[in-house]
């Protein structure tokens, strides 16, 4: 299995409406519309993974369920990290596993998601 990598910088806009019109003219297509996700992100009281900067989130998207790990980045302008990620069936039955595994959900957010396409890269506009 190759090593998965996150590679992220975020660029402040006035708007979305503005950073989507900036993303279309750098020549990127529509891969998936605007969407509600919901993300909860756990931890552990003993040997939290917050200690060691890593994130362990559950997200909801629209009709479609992802539990992902991120490791602690590496040090440098842009944010690199490895990431593992996969499909769920069931984002609230795999909370509800976590927190019999002694995780805790310790923060929940939800935004709103359009994402672009060009080339290998995928543009977020939250």
């Amino acid at each position: 299995m190759p090593d998965e990598v996150e590679r992220e910088i975020k660029l402040p806009y006035d708007s979305p409406a503005v950073a989507r019109r900036a993303v279309v003219k750098a020549g990127a297509t529509p891969l998936r519309a605007r969407r509600l996700q919901n993300d909860c992100l756990l931890d552990r009281e003993t040997e939290p993974l917050g200690d060691s900067q890593c994130t362990l989130r559950v997200r909801v998207d629209d009709d479609r369920a992802y539990v992902t790990f991120k490791g602690a980045p590496a040090l440098g302008r842009t944010k690199v990290r490895d990431e593992l990620e996969t499909t769920v069936g069931n984002g609230e039955l795999l909370l509800r596993l976590f927190e019999q595994l002694g995780f805790r959900v310790w923060f929940r957010y939800q935004k709103y998601r359009e994402e672009f396409r060009r080339g290998a890269l995928v543009i977020a506009v939250d």
